[in-house]
């Protein structure tokens, strides 16, 4: 099948290489001319792992391609799909579709035969309806579909996501629409991926559910190492208690700093913003972002206890920066709240990550940034490791100790043993143990 995909960001470039590798032909289209050079030249404009090496080989099979040309990127297009940033609008914290709505003003210019539009960006419920119209307005003689596709990829882990999905939802109410979104996804439906057939507004609750759930069992988690650490219990165990239910499920119980990232800060907000629109206000995601907000800060009080309550002129090391490992997206990470906190106190900040440095320089000023953990150790009279890359994992605590001032460190994601610590002479802090 021939698909064009609108957008060429992390969603769209992801889904557009792994269909290509499908076999389908694909063709991304973006405004961004050098957006559209790098990847052409095979310089990816995000850090996923595998993506670089998955966009290559299809490109030189012809099968992937890439242009700014959008009437050009869509002819003879069985689907289109629509894979333009939704971030939140400033001032209210609704989804802002003024990217998706251009977009489907200018597919309508272009439209030559049937196809069906495809919404992949994630976007409030009605927001279909809305193309749809648009789309009619545009061109009463439009022969189209639009249907609802959302993505469940983890940055990080998204091409594993795509190809191995654990079901694939597509809302439409349309016969044609469905044959041909059965045909695009028949590759993992053979492999027993489940394809859920919904009505299409349907479909866009369930993005945003799925989001404000994941988002809501990370907060709890968070809030049961609180009363774990007042009550001297130890969150781990906690977790792995609850986990083995069938009912919980053991997936997003690490306690940590908060979460953050591109999807569940912006779509836990505008899951809010629609509810209340609708008059039927979503509480426990209400106080699910409020307590979110809250915790990132907090840590950054976890550092300064275990600094002596003061960190005015004395230096932190950060060794993590990024909201999660394998990924460079710096968007709301926790590392930004506890590091603007500490500042505020007065501390000098040393950072190291391995991926998210360059993202980082752009939202995070008077930090110095260094290519190594330990370059970052050195010196520091405490440290804080906020995400969780495997590098961090197995550092050599004999030597962070040799090069810190004080051998101090808040593990924010407990990646180490109190035990391990203590037996290398650090003073150390941890989440819910």
């Amino acid at each position: 099948m021939r698909i064009a995909m609108i957008g060429s960001g992390y969603v769209g470039l992801v889904s557009g290489a792994c269909f290509a590798d499908f076999g389908h032909t694909v063709v991304c289209v973006d405004k961004d001319p050098s957006k559209i050079d790098r990847l052409n030249n095979n310089v990816m404009p995000i850090f996923e792992p595998g993506l670089d090496a998955l966009v290559a080989s299809n490109v030189k099979a012809g099968r992937l391609s890439f242009t700014t040309d959008l009437a050009a990127g869509i002819e003879g297009a069985e689907a289109i799909f629509i894979a333009v940033g939704t971030p939140s609008r400033r001032g209210d914290g609704h989804a802002d579709l003024s990217y998706v709505y251009a977009a489907a003003r200018e597919i309508a210019g272009s439209i030559k035969s049937y196809v069906v539009i495809v919404n992949k960006s994630t976007v409030p419920v009605g927001t279909g309806d809305e193309v749809e119209r648009i789309i009619r307005e545009e061109r009463p003689d439009a022969d189209f579909a639009v249907a609802s596709n959302p993505e469940f990829l983890r940055e990080g882990a998204a091409i594993g996501d795509f190809k191995k999905p654990d079901r694939i939802v597509v809302g439409t109410e349309d016969d044609r629409a469905r044959a041909v979104m059965t045909e695009l996804y028949r590759p993992l439906f053979l492999n027993h991926s489940p394809l859920l057939f919904m009505g299409r507004r349907s479909a866009e609750v369930t993005k945003y559910a799925a989001n404000a759930f994941l988002a809501t069992k990370i907060t709890f988690i968070n809030e049961m190492a609180d009363l774990c650490e007042a009550v001297g219990s130890n969150v781990q165990d906690v977790a792995r208690g609850i986990g083995m239910d069938g009912r919980i499920g053991s997936k997003f119980l690490n306690a940590g700093p908060g979460y953050g990232g591109s999807c569940f800060p912006k779509d836990t907000m505008a899951l809010i913003k629609t509810a209340q629109d609708y008059n039927s206000p979503v509480r426990i995601v209400e106080t699910v972002a409020a307590v979110n907000d809250d915790r990132k800060r907090r840590m950054a009080q976890k550092v300064i206890q275990l600094a002596g309550g003061d960190v005015a002129g004395k230096t932190v090391a950060i060794i993590g920066l990024t909201f999660k490992p394998n990924t460079d997206d710096m968007r709301d990470a926790p590392s930004i709240s506890i590091i603007q906190e500490l500042q505020a106190a007065g501390a000098r900040i040393r950072a190291h990550d391995p991926e998210g440095t360059e993202q980082a320089q752009l939202v995070l000023k008077d930090v110095a940034y260094f290519d190594t953990p330990y370059e970052a150790f050195e010196g520091a009279d405490v440290a804080a490791i906020v995400t969780e890359w495997e590098a961090f994992r197995a550092l050599d605590l004999g030597r962070v100790k040799s090069v810190m001032k004080t051998p101090a460190i808040a593990d924010l994601r407990n990646i180490y043993r109190p035990s391990e610590m203590a037996k290398h002479g650090f003073a150390y802090l941890a989440v819910g143990r």
